[in-house]
């Protein structure tokens, strides 16, 4: 393939390839060519016109002939046209040629392509020359076959576009022979014309003024019996010229409107048969116009008004209006549906924000519906034709109010709702009395629309509609009508997450019973009110368990009553009745199973053993009861009613489990066979399960792909097929409640016939396998088998395609279900004998999908030894030229082969592809079918070689090239259907090799699709680009802006992204748009900040403006709609008047915008992970100054505070929660960046304003409870965020909650409810949890001055604290297990009734945790709410009643302080740990953080440490949930609040035991010792796990300890050295040390030495583990820790006992023991031992520690320590030793004098020689001197002119002389400075031994006495400083940070 790529044609590579790759060599080099022509120089020019034009006889294919064309024009018109003549007659004598063999064939239609392309690139250049090549193209028109006319008319069409107006000469004739080929055979041909007469429509004046009538019945025509393709390009034509006729591009006599509309109108209410031709048809039947015609027209409309523009409908909506109503309203017209998409894509086209537009459609509605209720009383005639207006027009208002949302809310002008008006809703509820029921049907569903968009009205709805049916209870329309419209109500309320008030669903009930009660009182009304109280309580069942629950006991009752209870009732009831009665028991009993069947889709949860049981009754008897005998009795009009009964039974059996009924299963199969094989019915002749029942990759073959199109909705009229009808809402009023399936506008159930069969081959699919089971065996007994292989077999020769792929489907799923070798292998022999031989296009096709199936059910596996064969066989079929139709199902199944055999396949993969490309190049690009199954083919053997197209193999690459040739020719087809293949191939091949896919080409190429008018196109660009954009967002996004295309403007890819999400409908579209900007976003956004912002903020600024210029205050509300009038009108004038362009901006919808606000919330998350700077203006400041393309989201603050303003205070619901969620994320993040220019402020503070204007609309009383609890929820944050430190600045967003309070203090009940209870629930909660985080802020802020919360939260204080506890209450009573749901209150609790208690579990769960933590505050702060006094004790919230807010319940006075707080305190406790015990893992951690701190703060007061320690296994359960706790959940703050925790449990009991032995010392009269046998092990120190609070303690402290230091749990071999702790571990373990300590204060003498060994263990193993030498010599936490732990230990009360001191001692010692020096430690602490180890000896006893060994040991350790390298070790020794020599106890410090003095006083001396460098050093000696000079003080007097004799000299010996002095370094200055003063010192101090010791030594003296001369004359000044100063230097120069001696 390389070989191709060069400029001339490479004829010698040509020459040596194979026949086969030629054509496939010569269209890559034509395909190179394509690319470099542009840049080629002109010498090669005739050598390439030479090869180009030799290959037009060369016979090539579509591709390569389009391709060839192309490059022959390109090249003319870069380069010379001196041959151009020459050619073009060449390519005239080639079309003139008489020569009409196939084989010629493909020369004439590239000499043709070759004429178009240089006519459409060079236009008038080749001038004169245009009428002979026009005459001759026609000349050739006449005579040639389908392909040559399509050829030729697309050439024309060229060859007209070239030329533009300067053909007129020739436009007539083109027209007139391109006119009678609009009906040609070939559809081809036909889309051929229709492009043709398009192009030729554009300067032909004619063709819309005279001629235009003739053009529109040719369109009619055309359109008769047409496939898709064609009434795309006709109706195109069509709706082109006549908008050109109304609005003509030149100076001529234009159309009136009328006109326009009256020609359209003809053909969609006669069709093609012109004007006279009419009378003979009208006499057969009234010639009915064909579905092609009327689904043609209805898109020509569409096209009418797109090309028209959204301007002009706006002009002219009434009229165009009425004129599409009319239409549907004709007599004529009966196949309705049709005409509703006009007026839904006008709608689109017109686009305009449709609150400018709805007030005047709903104008034009209300004229419509006003008329038709005018019409009614003229008569009964038109009732019919209204009732088809009615149903439109409703239909098509609900879908419009629902696409609107709530932003139809902001007019309340145009849906004024207040009754009496005539706004929307009275028109809609007119409609609820209109005679016919597909009406009331329709309206009913409008309200629900108009309900779920503006859920506020929902319960208002159902209250008006309630009352209406209870005063109109005599009309038989009011009650249908009204009751329709309930259920519709009640079916919407699923979709409003807010619900409704349960009361409501009593009311629905109370009206159900007494519509069936009262039904049989009247006869004209039985039938109306039996179906509406029925149709009442199916609703009802939609409303979900928790509502339904209440009333099963009366509902399963009301089941029971309606069918007969025994045999005998049945036959009784046969005998009597007429055929009225039977009507109404019949339609009771089919309502009743209907409410049955909602209710068993609906409450699942409800479905018990025993309910089941009950309802079985009843479905039983509906099983047995006999209808036909009835229907021969009574007639045949019961047939409805009876099928009806029998939907319903099947509907309900299939929900229900097989194993219900299996008794009944013959009688059942028997029942549906019959209903199936049509035996008592042979009327009904359709299913309309076929296509769903097939594989949706199938349906290439079928054609269903139209369901895919953007035209479905008006597509689906023709391609249904015709028997089963559409769908209609009269054919099964319950669909009106049902939920909607996935992607319907709205429900259409099907008409009854077809649904009753639809239902029971649904049922007996179901059924049967279960009445198979019994036999062991897959499918049956062996006849079952062969009967089941018979049937398909049979309709695999079937002439119905959707019949056949049905067929083949089966065979494959039962040789699934069989899986047996020899049965699989007898299906495929038996294909293969009928495709050997069989000649007919039916069989053949049938058989081929059949093998495609077995493999695709069977797998490669199972199927393996039949790959070769069918292979074989499939690819011979696929090349039978002579029928496209078996090609496409050959192609098809090898798709399906290549699919499932995975890599068995790649064998097979080369000749497959090369058959592939050969047929790329060679099939009629009009067979489309064909193309798309090589697409197919073409993508399942790129997934076979799957990853190994990537290698650089011969083989591979070759492969690899031929898939690119392969995507490449697809990409040129016509049909967008094979280029959205082609993009899925490429998508594959990106997938496996990625380098090979040239991104610059493809992803403009998909940027163009992504404005496709095909659906399916759009799609498959979108979803590769959300593959590329996972990979390599930022390449795609930069191809996207190279292609200066017109859609792609400077926002680049996601701006047009972004404005799709506005246009496309489709679901899974719309989804894949999300997931690419969302992959778009993650990759680019930090690096392209301001672009990414400046989109989301352009979508959230688009809205209307309404509430910019309303006044924001609502509550005016009498002037206010007059207000919005003029508004209104302002609005629509500004936008049409800025926008000077031709479109009109379009404001995107809400649900755009929603996704917006998500994005943004996205982008501050990203920047977060990305670099910290983006918080921090200083830095980001800096930043940007040094590189100004750098971009920092800090800078953009007021944007992302105005975008989240903007959405927060819209009017859609959806996007005020997200625009509230981002200014929560913005305030979160942004609290603590300072500004830089005023220090001690915040950045955020300038926006007070903005936040607290952007709360304030969402506590208005209207605002839906969902946002005021948001609100509520960012309210807190910013109170908390320390913002705003100024208390008036804070009243703003204070008061807000303040109001919020208020409501919540209204009790139960007070107001009016539109919301479920569950809805007030969580308003209310969301407010007290909002308070409890302000209160809990208030305890911790630090930012504020102390008393600035305090003054917001106390004045609310005694209410809060009070309904705190109220929610408290209410969350322990709901959290109780399901087994004590007995003892819960039975009228529920403060804040929830008990029908709502599912769903406010979920909102207790959310708020619990603050409101906890604030609750201990308040206790522990008032202990324990003392200052209420009894006479406030709180009592239950009052139901409902305007009495005051919480007068004196159950507790009154009688309840003593003691009571209340015991009582709060197991509240407390119990709430906690039952919550810590088993926290879900989706709590969030800042729920167990507040649950431990409010722990914490409660038993901070003394009543709350009495009560845990009196009940001690409270404290010990308490602990042991810790522990549970720890081990679950890792973050170290958990852990750290845990051992808070713990220590005040701890000291808890420790008080309580000092109160205890204080109590009993009183008692004993003061005998010391015998107080401390209290405490835990008593006398025999044994501690019982389970109810020792130690024992407990120790678990717990353990665990933590050997988290964080695994090295202490000895069981383990010695683990390679640990690495150091981090910060947040070591506080934790120093934490955990220190509580350690404490453990054995709480014990008796004998418990305490039960855990000693232990508690000694593990201090001493955390000293070691932790005492690490630190850079900086600090100690760390954990070791300070332990210093103390041990300190605390030793000089317990303890050791003083009289039974323990024995064991005591020896457990000292062997502690001290433990310390010997361990030297596998390098960088051990020596300090931390030592200190560790003087604490030993300072704080034991003589007796316990003077043992010889332990004192050798010691006294080795200091020794080591004094002669060690680090001068920080010497000091700190010498530190030490004086505090042993110190020691008060001789006994203990001589022996270590003795030992240590004279090695210190070697050390001293030897420093004269090494006099110290550093100041470290120059300590060690100072400290060193000192314990010298301390010995000298300890030293009795007699001894003391020895010690001195030591002391001076080397004192003297450090001093300098003069010379030295003032050379010698600081540290040796140091020295000398120092040893100066301490002689001046002594001196004076001993003068006698002073004396003796200097006078013995001469040369001393004079070394002293120079060195005090020189001193004094350095300066006097200096020297009298000196003289203050000794005093002050004694002290020693290193402190212990914490001192523990």
């Amino acid at each position: 393939m390389e070989l191709a790529h060069s400029l001339l044609l490479n004829e010698e590579a040509l020459a040596q390839i194979t026949e086969a790759k030629r054509p496939v060599f010569i269209f890559e080099w034509l395909r190179f060519l394509d690319k470099v022509l542009v840049a080629a120089n002109k010498e090669k020019q005739k050598k390439l016109v030479e090869q180009l034009t030799g290959l037009i006889s060369s016979a090539p294919g579509p591709p390569t002939r389009k391709l060839l064309a192309k490059n022959l024009a390109t090249l003319y018109s870069i380069g010379d046209t001196f041959t151009v003549f020459q050619t073009l007659d060449k390519c005239n004598d080639i079309i003139k040629s008489k020569d009409d063999t196939p084989t010629y064939l493909p020369t004439k239609l590239a000499a043709v392509a070759c004429v178009g392309s240089f006519y459409e690139k060079m236009g008038r250049m080749l001038g004169s020359s245009f009428p002979d090549t026009i005459t001759n193209m026609l000349k050739a028109l006449k005579t040639a076959e389908s392909q040559g006319r399509s050829e030729i008319l697309l050439s024309l069409q060229k060859v007209l576009n070239g030329l533009g107006g300067a053909a007129a000469s020739c436009h007539r004739d083109i027209y007139k022979n391109a006119r009678s080929l609009l009906t040609d055979r070939s559809m081809a041909v036909r889309c051929a014309v229709a492009k043709c007469l398009l192009e030729l429509q554009n300067e032909a004046v004619f063709m819309w003024t005279t001629e235009l009538e003739n053009v529109a019945t040719l369109c009619f025509k055309a359109l008769e019996g047409s496939n898709y393709g064609v009434r795309v390009a006709v109706s195109k034509l069509l709706g082109t010229v006549m908008a050109t006729a109304l609005m003509p591009k030149q100076n001529v006599k234009r159309a009136t409107l009328d006109e326009v509309l009256e020609l359209m109108a003809t053909g969609f209410l006669r069709g093609g048969s012109g004007f006279l031709k009419s009378g003979g048809e009208m006499l057969k039947g009234g010639g009915s116009v064909s579905r092609e015609v009327r689904v043609g027209v209805t898109q020509a409309y569409v096209v009418f008004v797109t090309t028209l523009g959204g301007q002009w409908l706006e002009r002219t909506f009434a009229t165009f209006l009425s004129h599409v109503l009319d239409l549907v309203s004709h007599p004529r017209a009966t196949q309705t549906h049709d005409v509703l998409c006009v007026w839904e894509k006008a709608q689109i086209a017109a686009g305009k924000d449709i609150c400018q537009a709805i007030s005047k459609q709903m104008r034009a509605v209300e004229a419509v519906v006003n008329d038709t209720s005018g019409e009614n009383k003229a008569g009964a005639a038109d009732v019919s034709a209204s009732q088809h207006v009615m149903v439109c027009a409703l239909k098509e208002l609900g879908s419009l109010v629902q696409s609107l949302s709530a932003t139809s809310s902001p007019a309340p002008n145009t849906l004024t709702l207040t009754p009496g008006s005539s706004g929307l809703l009275e028109t809609v509820s007119s409609v609820l009395l209109h005679p016919s029921m597909a009406a009331r049907l329709a309206a009913a569903w409008c309200l629900r629309c108009v309900a779920v968009a503006l859920p506020y009205q929902l319960t208002p709805l159902l209250e008006r509609c309630a009352e209406r049916i209870n005063n109109l209870k005599s009309s038989p329309e009011a009650v249908s009508g009204y009751s329709f419209a309930m259920a519709a109500l009640l079916g919407g309320v699923h979709q409003c997450p807010l619900g409704i008030p349960h009361s409501k669903g009593k009311l629905v009930v109370s009206i159900a019973e007494d519509l069936l009660r009262t039904a049989a009182q009247n006869s004209r009304l039985s039938l109306q009110r039996t179906q509406a109280g029925w149709l009442l309580l199916g609703a009802l069942m939609s409303l979900g368990p928790s509502l339904v629950r209440y009333h099963l006991p009366k509902m399963l009752l009301l089941w029971r009553n309606v069918f007969p209870r025994s045999q005998k009732e049945m036959e009784a009831e046969k005998a009597r009745g007429d055929s009225f009665t039977w009507q109404v028991t019949l339609e009771g009993r089919a309502g009743a199973l209907c409410a049955m069947r909602s209710f068993v889709a609906h409450c699942p949860e409800l479905l018990t053993e025993d309910v089941i049981r009950r309802l079985m009754t009843p479905i039983e008897c509906a099983m047995t009861m006999i209808v036909p005998s009835v229907i021969k009795v009574h007639g045949t009009h019961l047939k409805a009613s009876a099928a009806m009964v029998r939907l319903r039974l099947y509907d309900i059996l299939a929900l229900l489990p097989p194993k219900t009924y299996e008794g009944s299963f013959n009688a059942l199969l028997r029942e549906l066979v019959a209903e199936f094989t049509l035996t008592d019915n042979s009327a009904n002749t359709t299913t309309s399960l076929l296509r769903s029942l097939c594989h949706y990759d199938d349906s290439v073959l079928m054609g269903s792909w139209l369901q895919e199109t953007d035209h479905k909705s008006i597509e689906d009229q023709v391609t249904d097929l015709p028997a089963s009808g559409s769908g209609a809402l009269e054919h099964d009023p319950s669909s009106i409640y049902l939920r909607v399936p996935m992607g319907e506008a709205m429900p259409g159930p099907l008409p009854l016939g077809v649904s009753v069969i639809d239902a029971s081959v649904a049922l007996f699919g179901v059924v049967f396998p279960h009445g198979l089971a019994e036999n062991k065996s897959t499918l049956g007994p062996e006849e079952v088998r062969k009967s089941a292989l018979a049937l398909v077999m049979g309709a695999l020769d079937n002439p119905n395609p959707i019949l056949r792929c049905a067929a083949g489907e089966a065979l494959g799923r039962m040789a699934q279900v069989v899986a047996e070798a020899t049965f699989i292998a007898r299906m495929a022999q038996y294909s293969f004998d009928k495709l050997r031989s069989a000649r007919d296009v039916v069989s053949r096709t049938g058989h081929s999908l059949a093998l495609g199936c077995l493999h695709r059910y069977v797998g490669g596996i199972g199927s393996g030894q039949h790959l070769k064969t069918s292979v074989s066989i499939l690819l011979a079929l696929a090349q039978d030229g002579t029928s496209h139709e078996v090609q496409t199902w050959a192609l098809h199944s090898l798709a399906l082969i290549v699919d499932s055999s995975g890599p068995m396949y790649r064998g097979y993969v080369e000749p497959t592809l090369s058959l592939v490309l050969t047929l790329l190049l060679t099939v009629p690009p009009s067979h489309t079918e064909v193309h798309q199954c090589l697409g197919r083919c073409l993508g399942a053997l790129i997934t076979t070689v799957g990853p190994e197209l990537q290698g650089n193999g011969a083989t591979i690459s070759t492969i690899r090239s031929s898939c690119l040739v392969g995507c490449a020719i697809m990409q040129g087809h016509s049909d967008s259907l094979v280029q959205a293949a082609a993009i899925s191939c490429l998508q594959q091949l990106h997938m496996f090799a990625p380098r090979h896919v040239n991104l610059s080409s493809l992803v403009p190429c998909l940027c163009v699709h992504l404005c496709s008018s095909h659906l399916l196109l759009r799609r498959a660009a979108v979803a590769c680009l959300r593959q590329l954009a996972q990979r390599e967002a930022a390449e795609v996004c930069e191809y996207a802006m190279s292609l200066a295309h017109l859609n792609i403007t400077e926002t680049g890819l996601e701006g047009v992204l972004f404005g799709m999400l506005d246009r496309e409908t489709d679901r899974k579209l719309c989804h894949d748009i999300h997931d690419t900007l969302g992959h778009m976003l993650s990759s680019l956004a930090v690096d392209k900040l301001s672009h990414w912002l400046k989109l989301c903020k352009d979508v959230l600024a688009a809205t209307t403006g309404h509430r910019v210029v309303a006044p924001v205050d609502l509550g005016k509300e009498e002037d206010d709609s007059e207000k919005q009038d003029e508004i209104d009108d302002d609005i629509m004038f500004t936008a049409l008047g800025e926008d000077n362009n031709a479109k009109p901006s379009v404001a995107p919808r809400w649900v755009t915008r929603v996704f917006a606000a998500d994005c943004l919330c996205r982008i501050i998350l990203l920047c977060e992970n990305a670099d910290k700077t983006h918080f921090d203006l200083a830095g980001a400041r800096s930043a940007k100054a040094k590189n100004p393309k750098g971009d920092l989201l800090v800078l953009h603050l007021s944007d992302l505070i105005r975008m989240a303003f903007m959405a927060a205070t819209d009017n859609s619901n959806q996007l005020r929660m997200a625009g509230l969620q981002a200014l929560e994320d913005i305030i979160k993040k942004f609290a603590s960046v300072p500004e830089p220019e005023f220090p001690g402020h915040v950045i955020l503070e300038q926006y007070q304003a903005n936040v607290g204007a952007a709360l304030r609309p969402a506590f208005s009383p209207d605002t839906p409870s969902d946002i005021t609890a948001k609100a509520c929820q960012v309210c807190s944050t910013w109170i908390g965020s320390g913002v705003v430190s100024d208390l008036n600045d804070l009243r703003r967003v204070h008061n807000l909650l303040v109001s919020s309070l208020d409501k919540v203090q209204a009790g139960k009940g007070s107001s009016s409810q539109l919301y479920s209870e569950s809805a007030t629930t969580m308003e209310k909660l969301a407010v007290l949890k909002a308070w409890a985080e302000v209160r809990w802020f208030e305890y911790v802020s630090d930012i504020l001055p102390p008393d600035s919360l305090i003054m917001l939260v106390q004045p609310e204080l005694p209410s809060l604290s009070r309904l705190w506890l109220a929610v408290l209450r209410d969350y322990a009573l709901l959290t109780l297990p399901a087994e004590f749901s007995s003892q819960l209150p039975p009228d529920g609790g403060a804040f929830y009734t008990p029908e709502t208690i599912d769903t406010a579990r979920l909102h207790y769960r959310g708020s619990w945790a603050p409101v906890l933590h604030a609750v201990a505050l308040w206790l522990s702060s008032t202990s324990f709410g003392a200052g209420e006094g009894e006479e406030e004790a709180p009592a239950v919230p009052p139901q409902a009643s305007g009495a005051p807010v919480y007068p004196q319940g159950n507790s009154g006075p009688t309840q003593s302080l003691e009571d209340l707080i015991k009582d709060r305190m197991h509240l407390m406790l119990g709430v906690s740990i039952e919550f810590l015990c088993f926290p879900r893992p989706e709590e969030p951690i800042e729920h167990v953080m507040s649950c431990l701190q409010a722990l914490c703060t409660l038993l901070d007061s003394p009543c709350a440490r009495t009560h845990i320690s009196e009940d001690q296994l409270l404290g010990v359960e308490l602990l042991n949930v810790l522990h549970r706790l720890l081990l679950t959940r890792d973050p170290p703050g958990v852990q750290l609040q845990v051992t808070a925790v713990v220590q005040e449990t701890i000291r808890a009991a420790q008080d309580h035991l000092t109160e205890q032995r204080d109590t009993q010392g009183k008692e004993d009269g003061g005998e010391k010792d015998g107080l401390s046998l209290q405490g835990e092990g008593g006398e025999t120190g044994e501690l019982l796990p389970g109810k020792s609070l130690v024992f407990a303690a120790m678990e717990l402290l353990v665990f933590i300890l050997v988290r964080h230091l695994p090295q202490l749990n000895t069981s383990h071999l010695p683990l390679r050295p640990q690495p150091r702790l981090p910060e947040e571990s070591t506080r934790l373990v120093a934490h955990t040390v220190s509580i350690l300590a404490e453990l054995p204060s709480l014990c008796s003498p004998a418990g305490s030495m039960t855990i000693l060994p232990t508690v000694l263990f593990l201090i001493t193993g955390v000293l070691k583990e932790t005492a690490v030498k630190t850079p900086d010599n600090s100690i760390p936490l954990p070791v300070s820790a332990a210093l103390q732990g041990i300190k605390t230990i030793i000089t317990s009360p303890l050791g003083r006992a009289e039974k323990i001191p024995a064991q005591w001692t020896g457990l000292i010692r062997s502690s001290l023991d433990s310390w010997y020096p361990d030297e596998s430690r390098p960088n051990m602490d020596e300090v931390s031992m030592l200190t560790a180890m003087t604490l030993f000896l300072l704080s034991a006893s003589s007796e316990v520690i003077g043992v010889t060994v332990l004192q050798q040991g010691c006294m080795e350790r200091y020794r080591n320590a004094l002669i060690s390298p680090d001068p920080w070790v010497q000091a700190r020794c010498y530190q030490l030793l004086l505090s042993v020599f110190q020691h008060p106890s001789r006994a203990l410090s001589t022996p270590y004098i003795h030992a240590l003095a004279p090695l210190m006083v070697e050390k001293l001396k030897g420093v004269e020689r090494s006099r110290p460098g550093t100041v470290t050093e120059l300590q060690a000696v100072q400290e060193g001197i000192r314990v010298l000079e301390n010995l000298v003080g300890m030293a009795e007097e007699q001894n003391r002119v020895q010690l001195l004799a030591l002391l001076v000299p080397t004192l003297v010996s450090y001093l300098l002389d003069d010379k030295a002095f003032s050379s010698a370094p600081p540290a040796s200055k140091g020295l000398h400075e120092f040893a100066l003063q301490n002689l001046m010192r002594i001196g004076p101090l001993y003068p006698a031994a002073f004396k003796t010791v200097i006078g013995a030594a001469p040369e001393l003296k004079t070394r002293l006495e120079s060195a005090v001369r020189a001193n004094q004359a350095s300066s006097k000044a200096k020297a009298a400083a000196l003289l203050a100063q000794p005093t002050v230097q004694a002290a020693p120069t290193i402190k212990l940070k914490t001192s523990f001696f």
